[in-house]
């Protein structure tokens, strides 16, 4: 586990406690982490509406603390949190995002913020709601960065039995995790 996490899980399970001084520092750590999160997204010429989304999204973090399970990762939480704030500031500002499928899975697996335990951790997460054989052939086609030949060879797969599961595996997780597919992905 890296050190913000653990430094920051940390300041929550006290903060759960009742500790006032750590949740204080906590909310004061995180306006930081936050504020770099939504400036990436937004752009530094956004900068106001970074701030809003800052205060917005520690709000909902004091308001949603009782639902953080202590026994898990802290900043995959928070990123949850942060991210429905970000998606909720686009469709209120009118502002969309399409990814294509075929990079959907850069962007289902990218870390928030360059930290690969906890890339690991959502990459995880996110294709534990995938079955064994599927969530393999994702894994190392999507993320260890394998060939299809090279799958196929491990695997004892056909190439084009590779290239069905890993689409119809990007495709469940899309579905899962909010993003309906275009009827050409279909075919």
């Amino acid at each position: 586990m890296n050190p913000v996490e653990t430094r920051l899980k940390a300041l929550m399970r006290e903060g759960l406690a009742g500790n006032a001084a750590s949740y204080r520092m906590l909310l004061t750590e995180l306006s930081g982490l936050l504020r770099a999160y939504f400036l990436r997204r937004l752009g530094s010429d956004r900068a106001s509406d970074a701030e809003d989304l800052v205060q917005e999204t520690l709000m909902a973090v004091h308001a949603k603390r009782a639902t953080y399970d202590a026994s898990l990762p802290f900043t995959p939480w928070l990123h949850a949190v942060a991210r429905y704030k970000l998606i909720d500031h686009f469709r209120h500002s009118g502002r969309a995002t399409l990814v294509p499928i075929e990079t959907a899975a850069d962007v289902l697996f990218s870390a928030d913020d360059g930290h690969a335990a906890e890339a690991r951790l959502d990459a995880g997460t996110v294709l534990a709601a995938l079955p064994e054989r599927s969530r393999r052939v994702v894994r190392q086609v999507k993320l260890e960065g394998l060939s299809i030949a090279e799958v196929s060879a491990q695997s004892g797969l056909s190439p084009s039995a590779v290239k069905v599961i890993v689409h119809r595996g990007l495709k469940v997780l899309a579905l899962k995790f909010g993003k309906a597919p275009h009827r050409d992905d279909d075919a």
